[in-house]
């Protein structure tokens, strides 16, 4: 395994970004940190952290080409907080799944790509969270469950559209039936993760990865997150029409076309075994 490169030196935003209570947000070169900073509430999401978050992904500033996201303390995520939601009338409710799909949209189909630092408790709707990103790194101490079916509650910050999707609707039936959590092993294994590191490695992995996507070209970056999942579940004839268009669009860019040159010029390096 590849050595983990040292964090590079994150400074903290300015402006609006600084001004929000329950996150940290830094940047380093291209790159954005977003930490979740509710420790001694395992980082539950309340409305007013889902709100700071939404602020910060509208609201990046213009270098920025990738993101990463993490959680303060011993856990990344420990879900909703559950305080929240008692006596709340259904229009209530409603409303307010509503604005976790409109924060969780902001993320998956924002302008970077986002990478999630998983550690502890990644569950209910930090598992939401999670699978909301394009790229999870989970730690060793890493375990995912989805306790809504023994809260009395359901889903409601995209978790049934998007977590089916990473590991299918029988697994999601089952951790939300039984209780079921999985460990990170298992949690790699059903593609909740793609990468897999020793505890204290998680946020070093993730901005690494951060660090080379931020490299590729914006408009390819942009395809992957937006045409990408659109495009596999659309059926094949409108799927491979769309591809066309955004494979079309991509390399006429003037920053594909001189990364061709550079690659015909040999100038640029080859794919090789990492």
């Amino acid at each position: 395994m590849s050595p983990i490169a040292p964090l590079p030196d994150f400074q903290p935003a300015t402006g609006l970004l600084a001004s929000l209570d329950l996150l940290r947000v830094e940047t380093a070169g291209p790159v954005l940190h977003l930490r979740l900073m509710r420790p001694a509430k395992r980082n539950a999401i309340s409305d007013p952290l889902l709100a700071q978050i939404h602020t910060v992904l509208v609201n990046l500033p213009a270098d920025i080409r990738a993101m990463v996201i993490s959680g303060e303390g011993e856990h990344f995520c420990a879900g909703l907080d559950l305080s929240e939601l008692v006596e709340r009338d259904v229009g209530g409710a409603v409303l307010h799944s509503r604005a976790w799909h409109a924060t969780f949209d902001a993320l998956q189909f924002g302008r970077v790509p986002v990478v999630a630092a998983l550690h502890g408790a990644v569950v209910g709707g930090g598992l939401e969270l999670a699978s909301a990103c394009h790229i999870r790194v989970a730690e060793d101490s890493a375990y995912f469950g989805l306790p809504e079916g023994q809260r009395g509650i359901f889903v409601g910050g995209g978790g049934s559209v998007r977590i089916p999707r990473l590991v299918g609707v029988a697994c999601m039936t089952d951790l939300m039936l039984t209780g079921r959590v999985l460990d990170a092993d298992e949690g790699r294994a059903t593609g909740l993760v793609q990468y897999r590191v020793a505890d204290g490695q998680g946020l070093a992995k993730a901005v690494a990865l951060a660090q080379r996507i931020a490299t590729n070209a914006p408009m390819s970056n942009y395809a992957v997150m937006h045409a990408l999942p659109r495009i596999a579940e659309m059926a094949p004839g409108e799927g491979l029409l769309t591809e066309s268009l955004m494979a079309a669009i991509a390399e006429s860019t003037p920053d594909a076309q001189e990364r061709l040159r550079a690659f015909l010029d040999k100038r640029a390096g080859k794919v090789v075994k990492g």
